[in-house]
């Protein structure tokens, strides 16, 4: 299955791709801020492990972004399975949501945790 989204990823460069399709798939993240490590410019601290998917194209015309929920130690890189998608609806930048296989969580559960950063954007979570 994760050939088989690379693959739909090196035909396209990751442009054009709806984020929707990213649903149910595993995907590899690699952490350029990891847990606990505090946001460059805004100062609040990651209080999840967040990186992103490289080789994609985001609405914001960068790699697209996830957070990887259940890991409590700080990773460099994260193999585990999209579960939800935020999208920010004052903003062009979704978000992957990503855990390990066979994991899940509320609606409600995923935005508290990802309230630290989430609070200054509207969104919608999408399943």
């Amino acid at each position: 299955m994760f050939e088989k989204l690379r693959d739909i990823i090196e035909l396209n460069g990751g442009r054009n791709m709806k984020t929707e399709n990213y649903l149910g798939q595993l995907v590899n993240v690699k952490m350029d801020r990891p847990l606990g490590t505090k946001h460059p410019k805004h100062g609040f601290i990651y209080l999840v492990n967040y990186g992103y998917i490289p080789g994609t194209v985001s609405g914001d015309g960068e790699e697209l972004d996830a957070y990887v929920l259940g890991e409590f130690e700080p990773l460099d890189e994260f193999e585990g399975k999209v579960i939800a998608i935020i999208r920010r609806t004052n903003d062009n930048d979704d978000k992957l949501v990503v855990a390990k296989e066979g994991k899940n969580y509320t609606d409600d559960q995923i935005r508290a945790l990802v309230e630290f950063q989430e609070q200054f954007f509207e969104s919608i979570i999408i399943r």
